[in-house]
């Protein structure tokens, strides 16, 4: 979607702001940049989606049988097209974690297995056939795992972590990414480039926030409110002021919106750090008394 530029350049900028915004602008630039991350779902995944087109084509004229197995070939390619997409989505959140759970529908595999399926029906359509449609199909189902790899099979840094926990975890950073993806939507409504940016600068925080929890998840009740009320706030204020901003540019709302978004900003960094404090507050203790303990056994460690 095409979106309208604006910034100190444009017409509607102020020059007289340039210099000292200068440090600012850089700032929320970055850190959107840090934010904004590739749509996994590239080229080579959304091909896949032209043989089934090709097929549903070359079938109509085939026959009520021809067409029938034709039709069925290019739905079932078409599913296994769709479940790679979602599959590479999922990879992509999984790598970018670090604490993560497997998927629990593997969802590259299955889509391994539909494209199989689908060139195996197309294969007995042009020459019906077991043994051909079983190795064309064979056939397609490897060259698809070969291009596009499996899914995670395992957990990713979960040692030690209680599967309860985590559970809950999950689904709290679930919702929280919900209201995330909300506020993206009302934010591009307003086709305001340093509002959008903006809120790329609040989520890349938040999201920080997001992974402290995750690797300990003893930190999910503190955080709570951080991950339920503020950003469910965060969200409908950012809904409401994209239906204001999109009728009236109104520049007031504009400028409370986004002092809203500094104080936001600050404060899931603040709890993060403090986290992050108490994290390694509580390693120091651990460590003393171990050391305490294989002293009083006799056991003299070197502090240097």
């Amino acid at each position: 979607m095409a979106r309208k530029f604006g910034g100190k350049f444009s017409p509607q900028g102020r020059s007289a702001d340039i210099g000292s915004d200068a440090g600012a602008t850089a700032g929320r630039s970055h850190a959107a940049q840090r934010n904004a991350a590739a749509d996994p779902v590239g080229l080579r995944s959304n091909l896949m989606f032209v043989p089934a087109g090709l097929l549903l084509i070359l079938s109509i004229n085939d026959g009520a049988t021809g067409m029938a197995l034709g039709l069925m070939a290019a739905a079932t390619w078409t599913a296994g097209a769709y479940m790679l997409r979602e599959g590479l989505r999922a990879k992509a959140a999984f790598d970018a974690r670090r604490v993560a759970r497997k998927p629990a529908l593997p969802r590259k595999i299955l889509a391994a297995v539909l494209v199989g399926i689908g060139a195996a029906l197309a294969a007995w359509k042009a020459e019906p056939g077991m043994v051909i449609a079983a190795i064309y199909g064979l056939a397609a189902c490897g060259l698809h795992l070969a291009a596009f790899g499996l899914d995670p099979l395992q957990d990713k840094g979960t040692e030690g972590i209680d599967d309860f926990q985590s559970s809950r975890v999950a689904r709290a950073v679930e919702e929280a990414e919900f209201s995330l993806d909300a506020m993206t939507d009302a934010a591009m409504r307003t086709r305001d480039r340093d509002v959008e940016e903006r809120v790329e600068q609040f989520q890349a925080v938040a999201r920080e926030l997001f992974r402290t929890v995750e690797e300990d998840p003893r930190d999910l009740t503190a955080a709570r409110k951080y991950l339920t009320v503020y950003l469910q706030g965060a969200k409908d204020a950012t809904v409401k002021f994209a239906d204001i901003y999109s009728r009236s540019g109104d520049a007031t709302a504009r400028a409370d919106y986004l002092a809203l978004l500094t104080d936001l900003e600050q404060n899931f960094a603040a709890r993060t750090r403090k986290m992050l404090i108490e994290d390694r507050s509580d390693l120091t203790v651990e460590i003393d008394v171990l050391r305490d303990r294989l002293q009083r056994e006799g056991v003299h460690l070197d502090r240097s």
